[in-house]
């Protein structure tokens, strides 16, 4: 009995902020380099959708400095609608706090934990207080304000509040400093360049110690802010339906109708037949014992799948190509976005992209890209369903070698858009294996994989012709020359010949009697325009026509003409020289052009 009651005295509640101090990996906050990229990802998190609800263009400012031994400052600035003074202690001094956890729509934030935790990490570790600047309109005055979390109440602890002179007319900045290290370097640039992939319309503007970067939008269109909808009978849990029925006043079928989505009074009349429930009965009164039965006929009734069109997101399909030629310069890039379906009465779009060749990395496996609600998931790729799915497809059948994840110069983007994005923590790392989420991603991957396998076969049928075009295009012009000594007449021109056979630019050097030609035929079948570069110890002083600059050292001239050939047209220049040397053409991409300089 003693025992007992000393194990009593020892027992007592702890709050939120109490648990997560001693719980921080769970928020992403397991290690110093890990909580840099947290801290950053959650703050620009809010800002995006902060942006989207105000309807502007998200301009985003990131700072990332060391202040002392191992103490980083952080900054990120938005020009968003701002936060109302009186709100802002306990958005960043409260954990589970919020305004998104009720509402179903596709948000990035949902819990109320991110940013507070990050507060919370960096009064840990540094003890020092989060500043946070914010202003809500031209008319109104800025406020800064220092806080703290009371880790044993989970309540803000404002250590200053005061009016500031800031020269935004809205938005927010927040700046938190913690313990840290600096070797997340590469890994915050690649936070950026991905999220500047699943966000086109966005900027970022990024100071990382004394280097700046800016990731550019590719889309000045403002994309609409998700609406919310009620909730799916087919999504609903037991403690969710009693919460609801003791906060309405209403009756059973206008509660249904009212209170759920895609159900109409059809529907709802059903539900109340088959829980044997009358449909005037008020909802507020029904015994555990009823809502049960309502429920089970709730999920029984056969209800269309939740609306998609306002509650979600996705980023569509001419946006990511965008997005990934900016960022990552390809051979081939293609995109898909799946229709819509439905897990669990929440609703969910799968989208994904493929990319090859380009600047990728031609060894090693395929460079995977996930992302959860426009976030990037840089951690936990091992234990991601998206993974999973990549690797149960059958690369080898597209032509691609595989060793579990595919192999070469590939880039996979996938991309999960939901009203409850199913992670495997609160950490917000890796997507949970979903069998309908699954289902969709292995469904978008082939029909990708199949248009690459179609570009790669094309490609190969192209540098199969094209070399042997090229082979024809080297032995003609000598054809000629023999053939002509043959019939002792002058030299028949085979560049239509040529052109035809290759459909490219041609351009070509030769030097004859003590006079250089260099000729350049479009076949390419629309006009264009080139540089002609001339590099020879001759200096073209009486070309007919004289280049638009010319610059000579240790006795080369560097001849440069400019022009644009329209097609199925030439452009020629002579001059007095010895030839040799060599020819470059520019501004035309390398598989649409050949040069042969006969001279070699």
């Amino acid at each position: 009995m003693v025992l007992a009651d000393e194990l009593a005295k020892q027992q007592r509640s702890i709050s939120v902020a109490e648990f997560f101090e001693k719980n921080k990996h769970l928020l992403g906050f397991d290690s110093p380099t890990r909580g840099v990229i947290t801290t950053i990802k959650e703050a620009v998190d809010n800002a995006l959708d902060a942006c989207e609800e105000a309807q502007v263009l998200p301009d985003i400012y990131i700072s990332i400095k060391k202040t002392g031994p191992e103490i980083f400052r952080i900054i990120v600035e938005d020009n968003g609608p701002g936060i109302v003074p009186a709100q802002v202690p306990f958005v960043f001094g409260k954990l589970l706090y919020g305004s998104r956890f009720h509402q179903i729509r596709q948000t990035r934030g949902q819990q109320g934990i991110g940013i507070s935790a990050a507060v919370l990490y960096a009064q840990l570790t540094s003890g020092l207080p989060t500043v946070i600047i914010s202003r809500t309109g031209a008319k109104e005055p800025a406020y800064k304000f220092e806080i703290q979390i009371k880790i044993e109440t989970n309540e803000p602890d404002i250590i200053s509040q005061q009016p500031f002179e800031w020269d935004r007319i809205h938005g927010t900045r927040v700046q938190i400093e913690f313990k840290s290290t600096m070797s997340a370097k590469k890994k915050l640039l690649e936070y950026f360049k991905y999220t500047s992939v699943v966000n086109p319309h966005a900027r970022f503007r990024v100071e990382l110690d004394d280097e700046s970067f800016t990731f550019e939008r590719v889309s000045q269109e403002v994309i609409a802010c998700p609406v919310a909808i009620q909730p799916h009978p087919h999504g609903i849990e037991f403690g969710q339906l009693k919460r609801m029925a003791a906060a309405s006043d209403e009756k059973l079928i206008d509660f249904l109708v009212n209170g759920f989505s895609r159900v109409g009074k059809k529907t709802a009349q059903e539900m109340c037949d088959k829980s044997r429930l009358r449909q005037t009965t008020k909802v507020k009164g029904l015994s555990a014992e009823e809502l049960k039965n309502l429920l089970a006929a709730m999920q029984s009734v056969s209800v269309p799948a939740p609306p998609t069109t306002q509650c979600l997101s996705p980023i569509g399909e001419e946006l990511i190509r965008r997005g990934l030629d900016k960022e990552f310069q390809m051979d081939f890039v293609s995109a898909r976005t799946r229709p819509s379906s439905v897990y669990s009465g929440h609703p969910f779009v799968v989208e994904a992209a493929i990319g090859y060749g380009g600047r990728l990395p031609p060894d090693g496996n395929a460079t995977i890209l996930r992302f959860a609600n426009r976030v990037p998931l840089m951690y936990q790729q091992g234990a991601c369903a998206i993974t999973e799915c990549v690797s149960n497809v059958n690369w080898k059948s597209y032509n691609i070698s595989q060793q579990g994840l595919p192999l070469g110069p590939v880039l996979i983007l996938v991309h999960v858009a939901s009203t409850n994005v199913p992670f495997t923590s609160e950490s917000k790392d890796a997507v949970a294996s979903i069998p309908e989420i699954e289902k969709e991603i292995v469904l978008a991957l082939q029909e990708l994989g199949r248009e690459l396998k179609t570009f790669l076969s094309r490609r190969d049928r192209n540098k199969l012709a094209e070399d042997r075009a090229r082979a024809v295009c080297a032995v003609i012009p000598e054809i000629a020359v023999k053939v002509s000594e043959i019939v002792e007449k002058p030299v028949v021109d085979t560049t239509p010949i040529e052109g035809r056979l290759m459909k490219k630019l041609i351009a070509k050097k030769w030097t004859r009697d003590g006079k250089v030609t260099i000729e350049a035929n479009n076949y390419t079948g629309s006009d264009i325009e080139i540089s002609v570069y001339d590099i020879s110890t001759d200096n073209a002083a009486d070309a007919n026509t004289p280049p638009a600059f010319s610059t000579a050292m240790d006795g080369q001239f560097t001849k440069v003409w400019k022009m644009a050939i329209k097609k199925q047209t030439v452009w020629r220049v002579s001059y007095t020289g010895k030839g040799g040397g060599m020819l470059d053409i520019r501004g035309i991409e390398d598989n649409k052009m050949m040069v042969v300089d006969l001279d070699v």
